[in-house]
C-alpha cells in the first residue's frame, strides 16, 4: 500500500475508480446478461483453464470482482486485489450475496505482497492500459505464479481512438480515458490507448513465458453488438482479445 500512497499517478487512478464502484456494474460490458454473453465468456474461460482440479488463482485487479466471481463459480481458490477500496466493498458484497468464498484485499497490482510462487493462475482484465508501470506489473505477475502456472489477461486496443472520440455512451456512466483523472495523468500511463493483440503476445514471451497463446474474442464482441442493439444503443464494435502464457516448470 505504501507504493500507492507515495505515487500522485496510482493515487489518482485509485481516486477514479474509487469514485464509480458504486455504478460500476451498471456500465456495459463489466456484467453478462445475455445467453450469448454466457456462451462467449464460457468458451473463454474453457481456453485458458486447464481441467487439473481447483486452482489458486488471484484476480490482479478485480474491480467488483467480475472475474473473481466466476472463477470462484468453478470451484477455484480465489483472491481479488484492488487498490480501490470501494470497488472492494462491493466486490465483497457480491460474493457474500452469491454464497461464494472469495478473499478480497486492497493493493497494488504492480507490487504485490504475496510470496514468490504462490498461484497457480494469474488473470486481469482491461488492466494494463491504467498502470503506470505495466511491464513492471508484468514482472510482478510473473513473480507469484508457481513453475508451470499461467498468466492470462483480458484486454483491448483503441488504436483510432474512438472511445476518446466518443466520450460516455448511452448507457454508460462515463468514459474512464476522458474523466478528469486520467486527463490528468493520461501521459504517464505508458498503455492507455491500449495494445495490439500480437504486441501484448510478444511482451510475454520477452519477459519469459512459453506456449504463448491469444484469441480474438469474436464470439464476445458480437454478443455485446447484439446486447447493444436489443438495449437500444448504437452499436459499436469494440476490440477486444485474450493472450496467455505459462511459466516454464
Amino acid at each position: 500500500m505504501s507504493s500507492l500512497h507515495s505515487d500522485p499517478v496510482k493515487e489518482q487512478v485509485a481516486a477514479h475508480w474509487d469514485r464509480r464502484a458504486a455504478h460500476f456494474d451498471e456500465d456495459f460490458g463489466h456484467s453478462i446478461r445475455t445467453a450469448a454473453e454466457r456462451a462467449a465468456w464460457d468458451r473463454i474461460f474453457g481456453l485458458v483453464l486447464r481441467e487439473t482440479g481447483p486452482l489458486d488463482a488471484l484476480d490482479a485487479g478485480s474491480g467488483t470482482g467480475f472475474l473473481s466471481l466466476e472463477l470462484a463459480a468453478r470451484g477455484h481458490r480465489v483472491t481479488g486485489v484492488d487498490f480501490a477500496p470501494s470497488m472492494i466493498a462491493r466486490a465483497e458484497r457480491k460474493a457474500a450475496e452469491r454464497g461464494l468464498a472469495v478473499r478480497f484485499e486492497q493493493g497494488d497490482a504492480e507490487q504485490l505482497r504475496f510470496a514468490p510462487a504462490s498461484f497457480d493462475l494469474v488473470i486481469s482484465r482491461h488492466v494494463l492500459w491504467t498502470l503506470p508501470h505495466p511491464e513492471a506489473a508484468i514482472d510482478e505477475w510473473i513473480r507469484v505464479l508457481r513453475p508451470g502456472a499461467r498468466l492470462v489477461v483480458v484486454d483491448g486496443a483503441v488504436l483510432d481512438g474512438s472511445d476518446r472520440a466518443a466520450g460516455a455512451q448511452p448507457g454508460c456512466q462515463e468514459n474512464a480515458r476522458t474523466s478528469p483523472e486520467y486527463e490528468a495523468v493520461g501521459d504517464q500511463l505508458p498503455f492507455l490507448g491500449g495494445r495490439p493483440r500480437r504486441e501484448i503476445e510478444t511482451l510475454l514471451r520477452t519477459h519469459g513465458l512459453v506456449n504463448v497463446e491469444s484469441d480474438p474474442l469474436a464470439d464476445l464482441v458480437e454478443a455485446q453488438v447484439q446486447r447493444m442493439v436489443e438495449e437500444g444503443l448504437a452499436p459499436r464494435r469494440r476490440n477486444r482479445y485474450i493472450v496467455w502464457g505459462d511459466l516454464a516448470g
